[in-house]
């Protein structure tokens, strides 16, 4: 009888991103989710779930448990040796965001100090301390940029990217609009803001890059093409390395000045063009 092995899931990231509710939306899917685990403990609590025959667990770890966080990575290599399926994502934001978040819940940042009196600066010096602390386990991660996501959009994103197989390579391609901020999750970000825009074509103004009569617009452009071309060619000539590589993730960001068009058309069709060789999925920030 074939063992499965144990499909494990780990969140992390900044305080104030989302993680928990990240963690509600793996519990529907039916994960047993454990908050706060303490690094020190998670190979013990991996074994007794295996004893119990556990199938699917997500764990949530954050800046509560700063000072054992540099354990984690070694950790994951322990449990990827022991055959235990081990995923990572990493919730972020930008510090606007956090900022925002951390000022309307009236919550003190679990390592803002109390001896600093301007507790704006506090806050500040807090996240970026935060992202010190978890650059390790950001650069392993799958990371999501929830800066503007609502809470049920997250939810159906991280139920989207628990789908893939844990096994394979997952290239996410994301539309987005640079006057609403760059993505902080893109591994690569790619700017279209250059090619023609169907914005300016009263008919076209009112659709999107998923709509036929834009498509047409930009396949008639020499410059879209060129585009697509350049983008498809350089980053299928490094997937197979970050693959080898043991990359889990890879996130393209292309950008326009609304998110409508352009990038949602250059989205849509690279998304198909690299289907049928990697795990895909595609994201449309500003749709969304």
């Amino acid at each position: 009888m074939t063992h499965t092995p144990l499909d494990l899931i780990l969140i992390t990231g900044l305080s104030g991103s989302g993680k928990s509710v990240a963690l509600n939306a793996l519990e529907d899917a039916g994960y047993y989710c454990v908050d706060n685990l303490p690094p020190e403990l998670l190979l013990p609590f991996v074994t007794l779930e295996q004893r119990q025959k556990a199938k699917k667990v997500a764990v949530a770890m954050d800046a509560r448990s700063a000072s054992a966080l540099p354990q984690v990575p070694q950790q994951v290599a322990v449990l990827r040796a022991q055959g235990v399926a081990v995923r990572l994502l990493f919730l972020d934001a930008g510090n606007d965001t956090l900022i925002r978040r951390y000022s309307e819940t009236r919550r003190r940042h679990p390592l803002s100090r109390q001896d600093i009196a301007d507790q704006q600066l506090a806050l500040v010096q807090a996240i970026e301390l935060e992202r010190e602390l978890l650059t390790d386990l950001r650069e392993q991660a799958h990371v999501i940029d929830s800066s503007l996501m609502l809470r049920a959009q997250l939810q159906g994103y991280v139920k989207t990217v628990i789908t893939a197989p844990a096994d394979q390579l997952l290239l996410v391609f994301q539309s987005f609009a640079f006057k609403r901020s760059i993505p902080v999750d893109a591994d690569f970000i790619f700017d279209v803001r250059m090619l023609p825009n169907p914005h300016y074509d009263p008919v076209l103004r009112p659709l999107n890059g998923r709509d036929e009569p834009v498509a047409a617009f930009l396949r008639a452009q020499p410059e879209a093409d060129r585009m697509f071309n350049d983008i498809a060619g350089f980053i299928g000539g490094w997937l197979e390395p970050m693959a080898r590589d043991h990359r889990s993730y890879v996130t393209v960001g292309i950008g326009c000045t609304g998110g409508q068009h352009r990038s949602v058309y250059l989205v849509e069709r690279l998304a198909a063009h690299f289907s049928s060789r990697w795990t895909t999925l595609k994201r449309h920030r500003e749709l969304d």
